[in-house]
C-alpha cells in the first residue's frame, strides 16, 4: 500500500493542439495514445494514485498553445476526468517556475509515471528533471507520442523519434512500459523492469545474451518473415 501512496501520475500537455491544431501527433496513433491516457488516469484514480495535469501555456500571439485558444484547451479525455493537482508551465519540463517539486515532496511521492506529449520534448525533459531530483520514473510509451521534424540537422520521422527516445529512456532514465503493463503492475504491486546503460550497450554489441536479446531476435525474425511472404 505504501508503494501506491508514493506514486503519482503526471499527464503532460494533452491539449487540442496535438489533435486538431497546428502540431498533430503522428506516432503512435494519437487516438489510441489519448485513449490510453484516459485508461491510465482511470486506473490511477481506482488505485489511489494522485493525478497531476500539466498544461503548456504561451502568449496569445503564438502559433502553438496560445493561452485561451482552442489548441491550448485540455483534450476532452483529460478535461472530463478529475485530477489532484494542476500545473501550468511555459517551458518543456514541468518543474521550472512551477510548484511541482514542492507538491511531490509534500505528498511523499518518490515515483512519477509520465504520460502525454511529446515523447522527446516535454515528456523527456520532465523525466530527466525528475531523475536528477531523485525521483524514480515510469514512462508509458503507448500513452504518449510525437511529430516528425525537418531542420538544419536533418529529418526524423515521428516513429523514429519515439522509438529512439523510448530506447534511450529505458537505458537509464525510466522504466518504459505499456499502459496495460503499468495497470497490471499497480494492481499486483509488481515493479516494472528497469535497465542500464551498460547492459543496453552490451546487448547492442552482442556481448550480452538474455531475455531482452532473445525477444529482439524473435521480433526481427517475425518482421523478416513477413517481408518474405509479401
Amino acid at each position: 500500500m505504501s508503494a501506491i501512496k508514493k506514486r503519482a501520475l503526471i499527464v503532460i500537455d494533452v491539449q487540442n493542439e496535438y489533435f486538431t491544431g497546428n502540431l498533430p501527433i503522428e506516432y503512435p496513433n494519437p487516438q489510441e495514445s489519448v485513449t490510453n491516457v484516459g485508461v491510465a488516469m482511470d486506473a490511477a484514480r481506482a488505485n489511489g494514485i494522485p493525478v497531476i495535469v500539466v498544461q503548456q501555456t504561451v502568449p496569445v500571439d503564438s502559433p502553438l498553445f496560445a493561452i485561451d485558444s482552442h489548441g491550448w484547451q485540455l483534450h476532452p479525455v483529460v478535461a472530463s476526468r478529475p485530477h489532484d493537482h494542476y500545473v501550468r508551465k511555459t517551458l518543456p519540463s514541468a518543474y521550472p517556475e512551477t510548484d511541482l517539486a514542492q507538491w511531490l515532496k509534500s505528498n511523499d511521492i518518490d515515483t512519477l509515471t509520465v504520460v502525454g506529449y511529446m515523447t522527446h520534448n516535454c515528456d523527456g525533459s520532465t523525466i530527466n528533471h525528475a531523475l536528477h531530483n531523485g525521483t524514480a520514473v515510469e514512462f508509458l510509451h503507448d500513452a504518449s507520442g510525437t511529430v516528425p521534424y525537418l531542420n538544419q540537422a536533418g529529418y526524423a520521422s515521428a516513429k523514429d523519434i519515439h522509438r529512439v527516445f523510448s530506447v534511450v529512456l529505458q537505458s537509464r532514465f525510466a522504466a518504459v512500459i505499456s499502459t496495460q503493463a503499468w495497470v497490471d503492475s499497480i494492481r499486483s504491486s509488481a515493479e516494472p523492469v528497469r535497465d542500464s546503460i551498460y547492459k543496453s550497450n552490451q546487448r547492442a554489441r552482442g556481448l550480452l545474451q538474455d531475455d531482452v536479446t532473445l525477444r529482439a531476435a524473435e521480433i526481427s525474425w517475425a518482421k523478416d518473415s513477413h517481408k518474405d511472404s509479401q
